[in-house]
């Protein structure tokens, strides 16, 4: 296929670590550009969920996962100019500090890795509390740690007027890139966490007035239109367009409620692509599935938080068990995963896996990894690979041993209950990391749906 060039408006708002900031600059940024009536997009590095859940709570339209550990250049090159395509601007929110990547001495995986790979100018979230000239450098530092930065500007959080007066021009006349703007300290606009990061933007009932104040404050102390004059001059995209063959349509079940919320949205988008046709449903409040299902995913989320009201449902689960023994196709990741396992603690879930899960106390081997298949099963043969990504605190009885799981210092670990129907377990995957992976759960559907009108 020939390659295409685009024009995509876009900037990466990155930071020099987890905390500076970044996260909170993104959010001021996209609602002041949606309230100038602008039609902003959004992406986040990494394989983040909980903050794109923020950026589309922000711009009213999905954001996207722009991984470099997902995907190679073409492909985030690609996902960025679709969907980015008719913007006016696309803001892109970096991950902990912007050269940190895989292990401790490795760029690959890191905002810097993406900004290499789709050419985006960089602004620079700094951590301005207590400090003045220091900041500028601590700057320099980020500046010239590589030959090529793609630091453009810089913005400066927990920042005085006063102070940012003074260090503005010298951020220009020191360091040759453009000051853009700064934000005070603003504990009344602060984002609680818990145990898997933020909590998801639907918990938050006063997020529209806390957003609502930062971008007022945008609007004073961030240079908003140097911002987009910057996103502007980005450099084209050159990509080869990654197209799936159209088939014949099939009925996808996707669980969408506060229990089920993690997907990659690009996920989901190249199913639709391929035939998909999906229907959302509510494990926590619909009674049973969705009729004429072809296919089921059950992603991430926190359904330990909503254990005894998934429990207490007990004609969903009973539903959900009864589709799953006749052998209709899901793909059940991490929290999906544990809904389909006998128990959450104490409370009885579907009980189509063997065992129960339960509280480790910390975060159990968090990460990227590498799936390979030890045997064949719904997505892929024996042997087929994905990079994919684990992030829970709970842990269960039995993982499953159908793939096993490589990190990139050497350490592995057998992982997921897998068959011709059944994909089941803590690694998330991204189907643009290997749409092999989409093909075969799209199969699986499709003879689901032969099968059923026989």
């Amino acid at each position: 296929m020939n390659e295409t060039v685009v024009s995509v408006p876009r900037v990466l708002i990155a930071g020099t670590g987890s905390g500076c900031g970044k996260t909170t600059a993104t959010l001021a940024l996209l609602t002041a550009l949606k309230n100038r009536g602008l039609d902003a997009g959004a992406a986040k590095c990494g394989p983040d969920y909980i903050d794109p859940m923020f950026h589309r709570s922000v711009v009213g339209a999905p954001s996207s996962n722009l991984d470099p550990f997902f995907f190679d250049a073409n492909t985030m090159r690609f996902l960025l100019a679709e969907n980015g395509a008719g913007r006016d601007v696309t803001v892109i929110e970096g991950v902990m500090g912007y050269y940190d990547g895989l292990g401790l001495t490795s760029f690959r995986a890191s905002a810097y890795d993406a900004a290499e790979k789709t050419l985006s100018p960089v602004v620079l979230t700094v951590n301005a509390s207590g400090a003045s000239l220091s900041v500028l450098a601590q700057i320099r530092g980020f500046l010239s740690f590589v030959p090529q930065s793609f630091i453009r500007g810089a913005i400066l959080n927990n920042c005085t007027g006063r102070v940012y007066r003074a260090l503005a021009p010298e951020i220009e006349k020191r360091l040759g890139i453009m000051p853009m703007g700064y934000l005070p300290k603003m504990p009344d606009c602060a984002i609680e966490s818990r145990h898997l990061g933020l909590v998801t933007a639907q918990e938050i009932e006063d997020l529209k007035q806390k957003l609502d104040r930062l971008a007022e404050q945008a609007e004073k102390s961030l240079d908003i239109d140097g911002i987009l004059a910057l996103s502007k001059a980005a450099p084209e995209l050159a990509f080869t367009p990654i197209t799936p063959r159209r088939r014949e349509p099939v009925r996808l079940g996707v669980a969408r409620d506060r229990a089920f919320c993690f997907y990659y949205e690009d996920s989901l988008g190249l199913l639709m692509k391929m035939g998909a046709d999906i229907v959302t449903f509510s494990p926590l409040d619909d009674e049973r599935l969705p009729d004429g299902l072809d296919g089921l995913y059950i992603g991430g989320g926190y359904p330990e938080l909503y254990a005894k009201r998934l429990s207490a449902n007990e004609t969903m689960r009973e539903s959900v068990c009864c589709a799953l023994r006749r052998g209709l196709p899901c793909i059940a990741e991490c929290g999906g995963f544990m809904y389909l396992t006998e128990r959450i603690s104490d409370f009885p879930m579907v009980g189509f896996i063997k065992g129960g899960c339960f509280d480790s106390g910390r975060l159990t081997r968090f990460g990227y990894v590498t799936l390979e298949a030890e045997r064949g099963s719904m997505l892929c043969p024996k042997g087929g690979r994905i990079p994919a990504h684990e992030f829970h605190r709970y842990d269960a009885d039995d993982c499953g041993d159908a793939f096993t799981a490589s990190k990139a210092d050497g350490r592995s670990w057998p992982c997921v209950h897998a068959g011709p129907a059944l994909y089941a377990g803590f690694p998330h995957l991204h189907f643009y990391a290997n749409p092999e992976f989409a093909e075969g759960f799209y199969n699986a559907m499709l003879a689901e749906k032969e099968k059923r009108h026989v």
